[in-house]
């Protein structure tokens, strides 16, 4: 055995230095799991007769199969490629998302998600807008929605990009472009073929897979360090030109007030993340929704240990200097780890996962922004409930079209930024836009329509204002645009500012509006959303 191990681990330190990428096998590999996907799609779409069947499955899936769906849902390229390369380069400060993310979950199973999924029918807005005045608050609450699923997309297409420049050996600008539009294409024919149906059963396969590959890679890496936490964090700090420095904080975020500020971003934006919460409604009864929950905590919680090992294994094996040089820079550290554990053969499998991964993860944003504009602007707003199901469906599509030719251009400008730092900026925006409003809709009665438009368009105002103020978006070589430099606001993410803005203006605005609303719809909305009476039957009022 020790044998072995001694030469997995030679052979793994000459990886260091060599990567042998094969770009036919890998793009052969890709290419196999593109079509069997893609088969999976088409055979899905085959009972999409209904809005119901297009936005939430025609609610068919079982507690399992959700909870798979959901984990699939929730482990985007932010978890894999992320964190993984953020672990590597910075240490304890990349894991913070791991921790962020895990704990982020359980908050919103605990607030909101069954809760949600007795009260809705199929998106945020149907909840929020329950017992409050229809046309102002769905027109924020799709607004806002639109808004994360946007910041989000950007992070899967910069991922993408990074991931199959590596895939392909592409240098250069141009070149990941172009490998951003491909997949944005993809991702559109998914949701305008397979609806919510095609689009779970992807995420169910991507799931299985990614946890899988990675459960594999970190006994692999375990192995070559004798199964010994210790030993991999001491090949770890001597391979990093910060040494000790990667097991504390401070390496990424010299900045406590940062730190508190992503972490607070982190842990309070999954419950306002419209995607993640839609997936609850694919289920046909709370019973099952609470075995989905049970399923997906096992199978996140999971995979979050699982990043541990495998960044500090990417970190020891590969260096933080090579994971930044490669095409994708940190976005690239999971699969170089591959080639350092198992050559060209494992690196175009899990690349290829981390693909299938990503193209799950922009298939679910989008049906979601769609379903948000078809439902709650056209078909509630626009049209005050008289559309039908298969005008909604046909705006649908027409909306995936419109968001995935946005996800296109916004992929291109953040090239090269870290994905998982990418979604903590989708998060603080939910958290300060979507998270006030759904608290106060589901457990206080006092709130008005005044609280809740006030809250959404305040907290996502001010979470987009500070981003635009910060060194992410100006003044750093890190920046989206490194060449202008507006930045006055010194934090990296908003949400310690922006978050309690939104709080804040949702309580001022309820006192405002006060005694305006229906306290007989609060009563009712109480009772559907604690026992799930009338869930499967819930409209709009």
């Amino acid at each position: 055995m020790s044998d072995w191990i001694a030469g997995a681990l030679a052979s793994a330190s000459s990886a260091v230095t060599t990567i042998e990428n094969n770009p036919v096998l890998n793009m052969s590999i890709f290419a196999v799991f593109v079509a069997v996907t893609m088969f999976i799609v088409i055979r899905a779409s085959r009972n999409n007769r209904s809005a119901a069947d297009y936005y939430a499955g025609g609610r068919s899936f079982s507690g399992p199969q959700n909870g798979f769906a959901i984990s699939g849902d929730y482990l985007s390229a932010a978890s894999f490629l992320g964190i993984v390369g953020a672990i590597a380069v910075n240490g304890y400060d990349g894991f913070l998302y791991s921790i962020g993310f895990l704990v982020a979950w359980l908050v919103a199973l605990l607030l909101v998600a069954e809760l949600m999924r007795n009260t809705g029918k199929f998106t945020m807005a149907d909840v929020l807008s329950f017992r409050l005045k229809q046309a102002p608050v769905r027109m924020a609450a799709a607004i806002t929605t639109l808004a994360v699923c946007f910041f989000y997309l950007l992070a899967q297409m910069a991922g993408a990009g990074g991931l199959v420049s590596l895939l392909m050996g592409i240098e250069g600008q141009v070149g990941q472009s172009l490998v951003i539009a491909v997949v944005g294409v993809i991702m559109v024919i998914y949701v305008l073929v397979g609806g919510m149906k095609g689009t779970t059963w992807v995420q169910i396969v991507k799931a299985f897979l990614l946890i899988g590959g990675a459960i594999v890679m970190t006994i692999w890496v375990l192995a070559i360090n004798g199964f010994s936490i210790n030993a991999l964090l001491e090949s770890a700090v001597a391979a990093n030109p910060a040494g000790d420095a990667i097991l504390g904080p401070g390496l990424q975020y010299a900045n406590p007030v940062d730190f508190l500020s992503l972490g607070l971003a982190l842990v309070l934006g999954t419950a306002g993340l419209p995607h993640v919460l839609m997936r609850f409604y694919t289920v046909p009864t709370a019973k099952e929704a609470r075995r989905s929950v049970v399923w997906a905590i096992w199978l996140i919680g999971l995979f979050y240990l699982l990043t541990l090992v495998l960044g500090y294994g990417a970190g020891a094996l590969v260096g933080p200097e090579q994971i930044l040089a490669a095409p994708g820079g940190v976005n690239s550290a999971a699969p170089l780890l591959a080639n350092a554990l198992g050559g060209p053969i494992l690196m175009g499998f899990i690349s290829a996962v981390a693909f299938a991964t990503i193209l799950a993860v922009v298939a679910g944003l989008t049906i979601t922004a769609s379903a948000s504009f078809a439902h709650d602007i056209y078909a509630n707003v626009i049209k005050k409930g008289r559309a039908t199901g298969e005008g909604e469906v046909r705006v649908a599509r027409i909306t995936t079209l419109v968001v995935g030719a946005l996800a296109i251009v916004g992929g291109i400008g953040v090239q090269g930024q870290n994905v998982a730092f990418l979604v903590s900026l989708a998060f603080a925006v939910a958290a300060s836009a979507n998270l006030p409003t759904i608290l106060y809709s589901l457990f206080w009665r006092g709130f008005t329509t005044a609280g809740a438009v006030l809250s959404m368009y305040g907290g996502l105002a001010s979470a987009l204002v500070l981003i635009v103020l910060s060194p992410v978006f100006s003044g750093a070589e890190t920046s989206v645009f490194p060449s202008i430099d507006i930045a006055v606001f010194p934090l990296s993410n908003p949400g310690i500012i922006s978050i309690p803005v939104g709080f804040l203006l949702g309580f001022l605005g309820s006192f405002i509006g006060r005694g305006r609303e229906d306290p007989r719809l609060a009563a009712e909305m109480e009772v559907r959303s604690l026992t799930g009476h009338g869930a499967e039957k819930a409209t709009s009022h």
